[in-house]
């Protein structure tokens, strides 16, 4: 019985200290929270960047990409079948118009111009055979209808004697008939022939026109490709600089492949792309900010794609400074496209303190002190955002990330 006494005391006490030293624990953890709440904190002034409010305009953006391009770049292509045979010029000299770039291997073509050539040849001697064979066939119809004309006037004749002899007493009725009989098979016969001259005339005309069609479709050919033959001397077209040149000596190219691009390098424009789920958002001539490092240029929308590609759409912006320096071919680059603009609007300079939410927790400096307050933000973009409440005109702020300092009311600013 005593033991069972001793066993329960025990427990008790043992519970009573865990209670007191949990008790002390949270206690120290409340103190903790309690001094870093009320008690200043230090944070010397280098250790962040700051911002004052002020009076001014603020763009709403949309965020994209882009890539800078030349205004105007032009693409030879092959217009024949053939290899390269040497290269005059490589990628990134300047060229002027009229300027030999590469020369192409065209022996191909060449035999194809020379049997395409003895094709149309033996089409022009078809032709004229084919008038000859025409020419002899008519000559022989009408050769036909004049002796068809003989005979017809013979019948006549011989009907003229029979009546006559009838007439007479000398013949007989069925003589007339007869005579009759055959002038008028005579006369069909005649007239049989004559529709025959009148669709050989038309079967004339309508082979000749088709011989010569044909004709007149080789010659076109062989026209295109003399002229395809002379093209495969490339040379530029206009001044510029060869942005790239198949160097490829001895590669087969096919008829409409790219040998050189030749780009005008006093004007750019940038080729934006962007998820299609903000498609509804942009328009044409809308206006956008072009970041390339820490310059800005300004530029307008000018063309969307009506197609959208893996969820992505693409847009072309024409530059209000087209020939910036600090533009550069095939460059990569941000773009900001304005949605909407206010004007006379307190704003800040935008930093990692802002999160995008509308209610933030930031800390105005003021006498050395950065005191914890809430504020009402409105439109952003990558440089401002709008302040609708909580600050005024002249406060400083704190743009950096003051996160780990969440729970502190007001912090000590040092040198």
């Amino acid at each position: 019985m005593d033991i069972l006494i001793e066993e329960e005391v025990t427990r008790t006490k043992k519970k009573k200290r865990l209670l007191v030293i949990s008790l002390i624990i949270i206690a120290l953890i409340a103190s903790v929270f309690l001094i870093r709440y009320y008690f200043k904190t230090s944070l010397n002034s280098a250790d962040f960047t700051t911002a004052k409010v002020e009076v001014g305009i603020i763009e709403n953006t949309i965020n994209a990409t882009g890539e800078v391009l030349p205004e105007f770049e032009e693409i030879i292509a092959s217009p024949i079948n053939a290899s390269i045979k040497k290269v005059l010029m490589d990628a990134g000299n300047n060229v002027n118009k009229g300027q030999s770039i590469l020369t192409l291997d065209k022996s191909v073509t060449q035999t194809d111009y020379e049997k395409l050539r003895f094709q149309m040849e033996s089409k022009e001697n078809e032709i004229r055979k084919l008038k000859l064979d025409l020419e002899k066939s008519f000559f022989d119809i009408k050769s036909n209808n004049s002796i068809k004309q003989l005979r017809i006037s013979n019948l006549k004749d011989a009907v003229s004697s029979a009546k006559r002899l009838l007439k007479a007493g000398g013949g007989t009725k069925e003589d007339v008939e007869r005579a009759e009989l055959d002038l008028k098979v005579a006369e069909l016969e005649k007239l049989q022939l004559e529709n025959e001259i009148k669709s050989k005339q038309q079967t004339m005309k309508i082979e000749i026109r088709e011989a010569e069609i044909a004709l007149a479709i080789q010659r076109n050919d062989l026209n295109a490709l003399n002229r395809k033959l002379d093209l495969a001397e490339v040379v530029a077209t206009r001044a510029g600089v060869i942005t790239w040149v198949n160097k490829n000596i001895g590669a087969s190219i096919r008829e409409g492949e790219a040998l050189v691009r030749i780009a005008d390098l006093s004007g750019f424009k940038v080729a934006g792309s962007m998820s299609d789920n903000m498609l509804d958002k942009i328009n044409n001539h809308m206006a956008a900010i072009i970041r390339i490092g820490d310059k800005l240029l300004r530029g307008t929308i000018t063309n969307i794609s009506p197609a959208v590609n893996n969820g992505i759409v693409s847009f072309e912006l024409q530059l209000n400074d087209k020939s910036n320096a600090a533009l550069r071919p095939n460059q990569k680059v941000d773009v900001f496209l304005i949605t909407s603009t206010r004007n006379e609007i307190l704003r800040v300079a935008n930093g990692p303190a802002f999160n995008g939410s509308n209610l933030q927790e930031v800390y105005v400096i003021k006498n050395g002190i950065a005191e914890r307050r809430t504020v009402k933000t409105g439109l952003s973009n990558f440089d401002y955002v709008e302040i609708l409440s909580g600050l005024k005109a002249g406060d400083e702020i704190i743009t950096s990330d003051m996160s780990a300092y969440k729970n502190t009311k007001t912090i000590t600013i040092g040198n």
